[in-house]
């Protein structure tokens, strides 16, 4: 039986990131955290600077200044590689999947198992996989068709059991109900508790309100390249997050949350 993750220390602290562009200060001075088993939505107009922030912390662009710490321990995440060595998986709104691979090729897309004759492992890779799908979703089973005749839903499984193979304890999730309809918006909301409940940490990049009160604990709100503030979600009214993401007007009031809401309980 695994060890309960412990939800008193974050799992991620970006401290003071800053990052730009020639002249244009894409991030500048930003600060935030992420617990175990927790959602964080980062909210923000397009150009706000979250999506930026992100590649940071996945290894996609170098930092130019501040801090990382991963479970406590500074880190410098230069590459994707380094940051996947970390923990820390993303799934983008495009899920980077080869449309014309099953479910079990993308699953080990780059990272393919061979046999001691330096063959394809089929037969491993196959039993691997279908235990990790079927921990997401019992009636996925068609993992033998090209993925481009699966749905939206059944995509994101394939998405997110690639990260949770591959044990990620970070994930960033961009969009993940974008142009999904009601039913797969639920099977991924079903997902992302799933993953809460295993102790995983997200980082949610989302424009949709719905999914933000519905899936996060807490929301961190960007706009200009810096921080609004970070509030519990259920401390906060869809209206004050618009203020805090249009007008980058913090809710009277209103106390920031620095700390997970579940810290706080452990701690209370």
């Amino acid at each position: 039986m695994s060890t309960p993750p412990d939800t008193t220390k974050p799992l991620v602290e970006l401290r003071e990131i800053r990052k730009a562009f020639g002249g244009v200060k894409a991030v500048d001075g930003v600060s935030v955290n992420l617990y175990p088993g927790e959602v964080v939505a980062l909210l923000g107009h397009n150009g706000a600077g979250k999506s930026t922030l992100m590649k940071m912390l996945a290894g996609a662009y170098p930092i130019d200044s501040g801090d990382t710490l991963i479970a406590g321990e500074k880190v410098n995440i230069r590459t994707p590689a380094e940051a996947q060595a970390q923990g820390i998986e993303t799934i983008y709104q495009t899920l980077a999947l080869a449309d014309n691979l099953d479910s079990v090729s993308n699953l080990f897309l780059g990272r393919e198992k061979m046999t001691r004759w330096n063959t394809l492992d089929d037969h491993f890779m196959e039993v691997q996989a279908r235990k990790v799908f079927h921990r997401l979703n019992k009636n996925f089973t068609n993992i033998r068709v090209p993925v481009r005749r699966l749905s939206g839903g059944q995509r994101q499984v394939v998405a997110i059991s690639r990260a949770l193979y591959f044990n990620a304890r970070i994930l960033i999730m961009d969009e993940p109900c974008a142009a999904l309809g009601p039913e797969e918006t639920a099977m991924v909301g079903g997902l992302v508790k799933q993953l809460k409940a295993d102790g995983v940490g997200i980082f949610l990049i989302t424009h949709d309100m719905p999914d933000v009160f519905s899936l996060s604990d807490r929301l961190a709100v960007m706009k200009n390249g810096k921080l609004v503030g970070t509030y519990r979600t259920q401390d906060v009214t869809e209206d004050e997050v618009l203020g805090m993401i249009i007008a980058g007007k913090r809710p009277e009031g209103r106390e920031q949350a620095h700390h997970a809401a579940t810290a706080a309980a452990a701690t209370a």
